[in-house]
């Protein structure tokens, strides 16, 4: 069995995920809750997972250069480091505005360990997994990444009853010194190949998407589903506190029911992936998502509100693990980690500019505009992309 065959890896994978989005939703929370700023949650966000659309190129060539393990250590370390920041700020600095410098410089390293962190890990189970694993092993990723990105926000509001804020930061340091721990067994070998310079590297990954016509609209495909991961992490926390008006817990476990679906979704598209048309299945739940999650916007009842962030999570978890599985299956062994990296980049970059500009919404218009906004252009960008993907819509998988 895959899960037993690999299980330190996803093992390693899940503490990793949870603790690094523990990291980004403090950001977040952090800056709504005690600084007072939405506009600074929206940019801390950004900051997250923004320095992956300069530095994730770099890793992607790396990645096939080096040992990924090697990198995945050397980024959670990184990790470490701005959760730390994140407790000194709040454990040292009276004045509450004066943590903002220290805040924004978390954020950024936060974003730094993302750039390297993701593509290392595909590119390290496209070597521990076999050629028949890869596809479900790609798709039981995916689902650890959707778990840890759901999982962070109950964690964060489970030790802040308990422990307060500096128990939300210590937390996820401890979560990313067991992930590493974990990794140590976990052998990962470096390219024998010949190296050229590391630009003519990156061309060469791009000129090898490019080649391959499903592979490129996957990629497009991923840009448009990330559509709306970034305004979920934003607004579903302000969502939650006045439309809604839930306790600190009930957020916790609001926030939380994402996690769910997201798996419910993944494993979906797990036992669905021989019985249905993958490119068929990407599109439709796409657009389910984009119209959910328009409709969050007008909802007033936390049931209603519920159901809608379930067909959000379901959807989309769907959606992108074919579109994951998809990628690594047409990605050749010797691109990997610079095809892989170009979808971690989507991932990382298109949350970071759609939660920036839910962040200035929500400042200007309110929760409610802005989330009809974000699932309004996720449906319009998949409807247009329906029209031209002539690759993805004959996918099979």
């Amino acid at each position: 069995m895959i899960l037993l065959r690999h299980g330190w890896f996803y093992l390693s994978c899940l503490a990793a995920f949870t603790a690094g989005h523990m990291v980004n939703y403090s950001v977040i929370i952090y800056a709504q809750e005690v600084i007072g700023s939405d506009l600074l949650s929206g940019i801390g966000f950004g900051l997250c997972f923004g320095p992956p659309i300069v530095l994730g190129w770099y890793a992607g060539a790396l990645c096939d250069r080096l040992a990924p393990g090697r990198l995945i250590l050397a980024a959670q370390a990184v990790f470490i480091v701005a959760a730390l920041l994140l407790w000194f700020a709040d454990r040292n600095v009276a004045e509450v505005s004066s943590r903002v410098p220290l805040l924004v410089v978390a954020a950024a390293l936060t974003g730094v360990g993302w750039s390297f962190v993701a593509p290392a890990r595909m590119a390290a189970l496209g070597q521990i997994a076999s050629a028949e694993e890869l596809k479900p092993a790609s798709v039981i990723f995916n689902l650890l990444v959707m778990f840890g990105f759901g999982l962070g926000p109950l964690l964060i509001a489970l030790m802040r009853r308990n422990f307060g804020w500096p128990g939300v930061f210590l937390g996820a340091v401890l979560l990313l010194s067991l992930a590493s721990a974990m990794l140590l067994g976990v052998r990962t070998r470096r390219s024998e190949r010949v190296h050229q310079p590391v630009l003519v590297e990156i061309r060469e990954g791009l000129d090898a998407v490019f080649a391959k016509p499903l592979l490129l609209q996957l990629m497009v495909a991923a840009m448009a589903g990330y559509l709306a991961m970034g305004p979920m992490t934003v607004l579903l926390p302000k969502l939650a506190a006045t439309r809604l008006a839930l306790t600190e817990l009930q957020r916790g476990y609001f926030l939380g029911t994402l996690a769910l679906s997201l798996i419910v979704g993944g494993v979906a598209a797990l036992i669905a992936s021989h019985r249905v048309r993958h490119g068929r299945a990407i599109f439709i739940a796409t657009l389910l998502a984009g119209v959910c999650l328009a409709a969050l916007g007008a909802a007033r009842d936390a049931g209603i509100a519920v159901a809608l962030l379930c067909g959000v999570g379901v959807a989309g978890g769907l959606a992108l693990s074919l579109i994951v599985a998809g990628i690594q299956v047409n990605a050749a062994d010797a691109m990997r980690g610079r095809v892989v990296s170009m979808y971690t980049i989507i991932s990382q970059v298109v949350p970071a500019a759609s939660g920036v500009a839910a962040g200035a919404l929500v400042q200007a218009f309110g929760v409610s505009v802005a989330l009809l906004t974000c699932g309004t252009t996720l449906v319009v960008a998949m409807s247009l992309n329906a029209l031209w993907m002539t690759a993805l819509r004959r996918h099979r998988g």
